[in-house]
């Protein structure tokens, strides 16, 4: 291990580009047509007056981090607008320290803060996330490293400071044990709404984009073995849109493996209870039923870690996502018999380093391999944030990763043409040429980025066009 790069932020500003999808992305009571995504762009300095230009993005997205039915699409995209414009004054007011140390002196008041304005810890972590991996992104650059290479070398200065339990636990020496992938599996997700078959499709409603509409379709052109289910926390309902779902993967996908995702839907934990007996007791589901690898946030997060899980937990592994506001989640997840957490970029991206680090622990501890993360998306969208997030993945292990940006949206759409060649040029292992732009390719049903995982900073090779995007005051 070398000593932590000690680092101060200089400079910081927010950048919106809009993204359009194909057709409506429907996650719980959610239907999603349209949204901006988010830039950030910092300069950091060090002690010697170098410095550096680093950038991150992500989605934001409304109805997912504050699901207030009361609140407009305009009203969340807000919210995440003031979590950045909060923690962007509060990095720059703090003195010179690590990466992690600039995180780990803020997170705590920066949730208070955001608190006091009746913003979730979701949307109050996004604030945090996205400056941190501008920071981290700069960093790098300025020591002509990836971001890989910082983690495993302890240059970023991650410790317990935000996780006291881990403070026996000797994060270093895991840190730099981690060999991250260059290729994963992609898990389609398959919504609420999404058409199954052709027959789905009304045809005022059929796209001519080239790209896949239908699940039949997706598999037949990505190839495809791993899937996301969104349910609708109805049992009845959701059961029989699983046999209707099943059929088309029991008849195209050999050797599928599925998650299921509530969204936070269930209205407790006996709802869920009658929804894995409906499935159990239906012969068209038996082998979606055992392709089942974990069900993810059912019950919504006001209630999900107040109540116990321990029952149903023994016929399904449970994951929180949307529970996920702060780093004390996990651990209260698993008092409750949740075994799995989510890694989400918007997240953060020490929080899931620190929350892996803790799957590691607990196994090591009870000589199991009942604890586990996984890798989500939230729209991800080609580019700069998809190619972080594929980091963030692979640095935690994943073996498949979910998404679905490239599905809802085409490409780099939205994107200038210009900024879409450089990823086919800096990235051309991660993406195709199609038509007179850039997009995702997935082939066997996975997607390969290595150049993503090698590349100096956290995981692009590409600066984004700057002057096509609109600056947020």
């Amino acid at each position: 291990m070398t000593s932590p790069m000690r680092i101060k932020l200089e400079e910081a500003e927010v950048m919106e580009r809009p993204v359009h999808f194909r057709f409506p992305f429907r996650f719980g009571a959610a239907r999603v047509t349209a949204a901006p995504q988010a830039f950030v762009r910092v300069r950091i300095n060090d002690a010697r007056g170098r410095s550096a230009v680093g950038w991150s993005a992500e989605m934001m997205m409304p109805r997912w981090f504050d699901k207030n039915p009361s609140l407009a699409p305009g009203d969340n995209i807000d919210q995440l607008r003031i979590s950045l414009r909060l923690a962007i004054d509060a990095y720059r007011n703090t003195g010179r320290n690590t990466p992690f140390g600039l995180h780990a002196l803020n997170e705590a008041q920066h949730h208070r803060q955001a608190a006091k304005l009746q913003l979730p810890g979701l949307v109050a972590s996004y604030g945090l996330a996205l400056v941190d991996r501008a920071v981290i992104d700069a960093t790098c650059r300025l020591e002509s490293l990836s971001a890989v290479e910082a983690v495993r070398l302890g240059r970023l200065g991650i410790n317990a400071a935000t996780a006291p339990d881990l403070a026996e636990f000797d994060l270093s020496a895991y840190f730099a044990t981690i060999k991250p992938a260059s290729s994963m599996a992609v898990r389609h997700t398959i919504g609420l709404v999404d058409a199954l078959t052709s027959a789905d499709v009304e045809p005022d409603s059929r796209l001519e984009d080239g790209l896949p509409q239908t699940l039949e379709a997706v598999i037949a052109s990505y190839g495809h073995r791993h899937f996301k289910i969104k349910v609708s926390g109805h049992p009845v309902e959701d059961v029989e849109r699983l046999i209707q779902i099943a059929a088309v993967l029991d008849a195209a996908a050999d050797g599928y493996q599925a998650t299921l995702d509530g969204n936070e839907q269930f209205g407790g934990s006996d709802a869920v209870g009658e929804f894995l007996e409906r499935i159990s007791s239906e012969p068209r589901l038996r082998r979606l039923r055992s392709s089942i690898l974990f069900f993810e946030q059912p019950i919504a997060r006001a209630d999900a870690l107040t109540t116990s899980l321990a029952d149903i937990a023994r016929h399904v592994p449970l994951e929180i996502d949307e529970s996920d506001g702060e780093m004390g989640a996990f651990i209260e997840a698993r008092a409750l018999g949740y075994a799995g957490i989510s890694s989400k970029s918007c997240k953060g991206f020490y929080r899931s380093l620190l929350n892996r680090a803790r799957v590691e622990k607990w196994n090591n501890e009870e000589k199991s391999s009942r604890y586990f993360m996984s890798a989500e998306d939230l729209t991800t969208q080609s580019g700069l944030a998809l190619q972080q997030d594929l980091v963030l993945a692979s640095l935690v292990g994943a073996t498949h990763v979910e998404r679905n940006g490239h599905h809802y949206v085409d490409g780099m759409f939205g994107a200038p043409k210009g900024e879409q060649a450089a990823y086919l040029r800096g990235h051309g292992d991660l993406y195709r040429q199609a038509g007179s732009g850039a997009r995702l390719a997935i082939r066997s049903g996975r997607v390969d980025f290595s150049s993503a995982v090698t590349a100096k900073g956290l995981g692009s090779a590409v600066e984004p066009d700057w002057e096509t995007m609109a600056r947020q005051e």
